[in-house]
């Protein structure tokens, strides 16, 4: 049997990869995967089915390896397609719904979000979220998109994208002032 030796140059990994080879596409899926899926479960509240999405993406990953052109990062790169893969994951099992009550809302957000709160905790808050509510939320503040690009990716327009933002912040701010009421945060 023989050996193939891997290296961990990223660039020399996705050439064999383009080649179809196990390893390379192995390793590759390793060095991403664990990013991978706590991206795909910002959106996706199911672990099991942020997982199953996750593996889609990276299907897709390795079928179109040959269309990165290495203008970004490799990871950006994935990523995209992991916050796309999500999002057709919940249209297709029909979980994304946006409200569409007009409220004014203002661009000026209290901080309130306590830094000595757990990664658990700040996922769990961002879970209670609506779904609506939640993609944005992640897409606009976690993955640094903007409104015109989250309105044309959900199929919504800006001000949907716009109020959904204002009211997933509005609702995170309560949950957080009710967890700081109830837990030692609060205490300074």
């Amino acid at each position: 049997m023989k050996v193939i030796q891997l290296h961990k140059n990223e660039s020399s990994l996705i050439k064999k990869a383009i080649k179809n080879n196990r390893e390379a596409q192995h390793v590759l899926f390793e060095l991403h995967a664990p990013k991978m899926l706590s991206v795909c479960r910002y959106y996706i509240k199911d672990l099991q089915q942020a997982e199953e999405a996750m593996l889609n993406g990276f299907f897709k990953v390795f079928s179109n390896l040959k269309s990165f052109k290495n203008a970004g990062s490799f990871e950006g790169w994935i990523r995209r397609i992991m916050i796309r893969e999500s999002i057709s994951f919940l249209r297709q099992k029909k979980q994304m719904t946006f409200s569409i009550e007009d409220i004014e809302y203002s661009m000026d957000y209290a901080d309130d979000i306590n830094t000595d709160m757990e990664v658990a905790e700040i996922q769990q808050l961002i879970d209670l979220l609506p779904e609506g509510y939640r993609m944005v939320f992640v897409m606009y503040a976690i993955e640094g998109y903007k409104h015109y690009e989250i309105a044309e990716m959900l199929n919504i327009t800006e001000g949907t994208s716009k109020s959904q933002l204002f009211k997933a912040r509005k609702l995170l701010q309560e949950k957080i002032k009710e967890l700081n009421k109830t837990t030692s945060y609060g205490a300074s």
